[in-house]
């Protein structure tokens, strides 16, 4: 992994008495590694541009990522005992985590970097990705058991430590989606299941790669974020509003296929107006004219 480094400016420190800031991140089952570690380092980043010098306490909450012998699996163990005290900590006053607590021996260092860009060790690149020639079926669980009923709803709420509600919009009803449909391979395990309201269970991928249908959740839960707080009072909302939240639910429904992929670009991933004048946009309207033409559903969309 490496680190883009913020520009050299005049260190600031608070008094050595200055009342530390909690910091919080809970690792949701959508995320793995390569998602959750660049976020942890934004939350350090924008603590220390907001409260220059202050000291940073982050508390860490992991959502299931358990193995088969209950135990945290690859992604947390790596978060947890590599990345955090190893790499986080010297930005950071102290550090807990659901294993351990942490005080930093040394001074906080506020040199945050801008960014975290996660990398693989040499040599091991191919461990870490799915290669649909020699590994069909791609599964989070390594050992899917031998269940042949689904679990309980109680079971995937437990595992996920969250109610009877969808992992992206918090709503009611839910239905027991698969990760990994049985069709395609997927086990009965209740690592192999998610909970989600009809509607996002019918925009659900269907697909043989775990990590596929998760990074769906992940980009679905930030497309949807303000459906969130719909049934949330008013004050709840105005305290979401002054920090920066969205607490409506955005309306895509009268919006044409290629004016919803510009809208998503722009805020989802924060494109500007100059890196739209480098798309042929003519093109990918002629592209989905022909597709159209040529095709009543793609993608599951009419």
């Amino acid at each position: 992994m490496s680190k883009k480094k913020a520009r050299r400016k005049p260190r600031r420190h608070r008094s050595a008495g200055a009342k530390p800031i909690g910091l919080y991140h809970d690792m949701a089952v959508y995320e793995n590694f390569e998602r959750c570690a660049p976020r942890i380092f934004q939350v350090i980043h924008k603590a220390q541009k907001e409260s220059p010098g202050t000291p940073r306490i982050l508390y860490l909450d992991v959502q299931g990522h358990r193995n088969s012998e209950n135990d945290y699996d690859r992604d947390a163990w790596e978060l947890m005992y590599h990345l955090l005290p190893n790499v986080a900590l010297p930005y950071l006053t102290e550090l807990h985590t659901p294993l351990y607590s942490m005080k930093n021996p040394r001074r906080q260092d506020n040199q945050v970097p801008e960014e975290m860009r996660v990398g693989y060790p040499e040599g091991e690149e191919k461990s870490f990705w799915y290669d649909i020639e020699s590994l069909p079926l791609r599964t989070r669980e390594t050992e899917g058991g031998d269940r042949r009923t689904a679990p309980s709803k109680r079971a995937i709420m437990d595992y996920l430590g969250i109610g009877e509600e969808c992992l992206i919009c918090w709503g009611s009803p839910v239905d027991r989606a698969h990760v990994v449909p049985a069709s395609l391979g997927g086990s009965m395990d209740v690592r192999n299941f998610a909970l989600l309201c009809q509607e996002h269970h019918r925009q659900a991928p269907d697909i043989a790669d775990a990590e596929a249908f998760w990074a769906w959740v992940d980009y679905a839960e930030i497309r949807d974020s303000g459906s969130k707080w719909a049934r949330a009072s008013e004050e709840v909302k105005l305290w979401v509003r002054e920090h920066g939240g969205r607490v409506e639910p955005v309306d895509r429904g009268e919006m044409e296929f290629l004016a919803a992929v510009q809208f998503e670009l722009r805020h989802l991933y924060g494109w500007s107006d100059e890196d739209f004048s480098a798309v042929s946009w003519e093109f990918m309207e002629e592209y989905h004219r022909v597709l159209d033409r040529a095709t009543g559903r793609h993608f599951g969309v009419e």
